[in-house]
């Protein structure tokens, strides 16, 4: 998606058009988490502090983090994905990979598929996307940040014999400024030049992720497009502008992820037998809590007793304002091939009745139609 949270701002607040928008927390530990690109002309961008920006660019209008919101707009975007494909992986709230594999045949070669899937977002969520076709993830990625905002853009085999190699290091993926300034210092700026470099001596000074970044500058990526039933694990992770001060706040976090997580689990035919709570604090500190269940499970009460219980376990003798929370479901299996409970449990078969028909109505009405009253 382009410019995702600016661009949800937008669309509720029509007169914003055209102004440099900024999305993220205006308090002394500020960050932008969006900027319109009407504001990146002025240099700001997302993780900067919120109080650089606004010197950068002082007429830009700050607008607060709306999660619930983007959550929304962003179920509506992948809607639109798994009417095409049933093979999605979601990246985060605002990117994912589609796999069209043997789908030609139905719904026509994957240019045209794109621009129907942008055609489609655009049209039902107001807000635009763009796309890259390619035969690998890596060159996907890359396409689809080669031609922003409201791009659509082909790597083909040819491209990557004739513009891969000219492109900076930094377009690979994982290679950030402090691993770009290394590379330098070896005369490596270019793909082109990390092709050409001997590959002994990087593994001397860059170490096993050598291997990975030649592949990658040939334009090979053997990875698979990996959806919910294929994952060893399930999670969902949301990180805060400003810190949240008390327990409650952080709880009311982590319920929301916990339905969240559950409602995915079932989506894909799942249930899990280990449960994790990861936490991170405002000095950066992070620590992570697990929970084995007696029994595999689906059932979003049990989860969340289990979260609860972990997170209770770090809080009890150590709260601090928290910066992240997150909760991940592992020890996947399908349902009917994990061991469940040997006993016939009334009050578990109950509360599978509530999560099919709270499912149920999610999917027809969005998140926010029914929630838990709290924690």
């Amino acid at each position: 998606m382009d410019a995702f949270f600016a661009s949800v701002e937008v669309l509720d607040e029509p007169g914003l058009r055209g102004l440099p928008v900024l999305v993220g927390g205006t308090s002394g530990r500020g960050v932008v988490s969006a900027a319109s690109y009407e504001a990146r002309v002025f240099g700001c961008r997302s993780a900067m502090p919120m109080g650089q920006a606004l010197r950068l660019c002082p007429q830009a209008v700050v607008r607060p983090v709306r999660f619930d919101r983007y959550r929304e707009v962003s179920r509506r975007v992948f809607a639109v994905f798994e009417r095409y494909t049933p093979v999605v992986e979601g990246l985060s709230i605002d990117e994912a990979f589609l796999d069209l594999t043997g789908s030609e045949r139905l719904l026509g070669d994957a240019v045209g598929v794109a621009r129907r899937i942008k055609a489609d977002v655009a049209g039902e969520t107001g807000c635009t996307c763009s796309v890259g076709v390619s035969y690998c993830k890596f060159l996907a990625k890359l396409a689809s940040d080669l031609d922003k905002p409201d791009g659509l853009t082909v790597f083909t085999r040819e491209d990557v014999e004739t513009r891969l190699p000219k492109m900076p290091v930094t377009k690979i993926w994982g290679v950030g400024p402090k691993a770009a300034g290394r590379l330098a210092g070896y005369g490596v700026h270019t793909i082109g030049d990390l092709r050409r470099a001997d590959a002994g001596f990087l593994l001397t000074r860059i170490g096993a992720d050598t291997a990975r970044l030649i592949e990658l500058a040939h334009g090979r990526d053997e990875r698979v497009v990996s959806t919910d039933r294929d994952a060893k694990s399930i999670g969902n992770e949301n990180t805060f502008f400003d810190t949240l001060a008390t327990r409650d706040a952080v709880l009311h976090e982590l319920l929301e992820e916990t339905e969240h997580v559950a409602h995915r689990l079932r989506r894909a035919g799942l249930v899990c037998r280990t449960v994790t709570v990861k936490i991170r604090t405002a000095d950066f500190k992070t620590v992570t809590r697990s929970r084995t269940l007696e029994a595999a499970t689906d059932v979003t009460a049990t989860m969340w007793e289990a979260a609860r219980e972990c997170f209770g376990g770090w809080a009890n003798g150590a709260f601090a304002p928290v910066r992240l929370i997150g909760v991940q479901l592992k020890d996947l299996g399908l349902v009917g091939a994990m061991q469940l409970s040997l006993f016939d449990d009334p009050s578990q078969r109950k509360q599978a009745r509530v999560d099919g028909a709270t499912d149920r109505i999610r999917d027809k009405f969005g998140k926010d139609a029914i929630k838990r009253l709290g924690p």
